[in-house]
């Protein structure tokens, strides 16, 4: 979302909205490549699938941890040159679909919810399109509201704050959750 920000703050609204929809584009790449190689893990091996679950819980739980416990300064958004629409959809593709933090969640994430009694790769496709569809429009909105998201001042710090502890919290009950979870067969 910080680079959605910085290129709304830089290069205007048009540019934000079409990075939101290149970072779209980057998490179905995502979303397709984990679809068929999950598919193909889970379907040799049961173990294999246990082992994805609880690296992925212990991920969601130390990201939880590591979000809670981190006490550095707000975040400075980074000045990002205007380039224009075609280029910012472009840099969104290639910014989402080269962080390995949005493969690592899929991966740790959507499993929980799929049957192994069904084709494994159309569920994880919808569900993860139901994921991505969410992260987009939430990024749509930091594109609407980013004026006042990057509002100096002490009002800014207390949202920052809340929304960190909110996130860790999130991510730390998720990762939690995910490994006390027993799928019925």
């Amino acid at each position: 979302m910080t680079y959605v920000v910085a290129r709304t703050v830089s290069g205007g609204r048009a540019e934000g909205i079409a990075s939101c929809f290149g970072t779209t584009i980057g998490g179905l790449i995502h979303i397709l490549a984990a679809a068929f190689g999950l598919s193909l893990i889970v379907a040799r091996s049961a173990t294999a699938f246990a082992v994805i679950k609880y690296l992925g819980a212990a991920y969601l739980i130390y990201l939880g941890i590591r979000t809670l416990m981190s006490r550095s300064a707000p975040a400075e958004v980074p000045t990002v040159p205007r380039v224009g629409k075609r280029k910012a959809l472009r840099d969104g593709i290639v910014v989402e679909g080269l962080n390995v933090k949005t493969a690592m969640f899929f991966l740790a994430f959507i499993p929980q919810f799929v049957s192994t009694d069904q084709p494994l790769a159309p569920q994880f496709i919808l569900l993860g399109s139901i994921c991505v569809a969410l992260n987009t429009c939430a990024d749509l909105l930091a594109v609407l509201l980013a004026d006042r998201l990057v509002a100096p001042g002490r009002a800014r710090r207390v949202r920052e704050r809340l929304l960190t502890r909110a996130s860790g919290t999130t991510m730390l009950g998720l990762g939690c959750y995910l490994a006390l979870f027993k799928r019925e067969s």
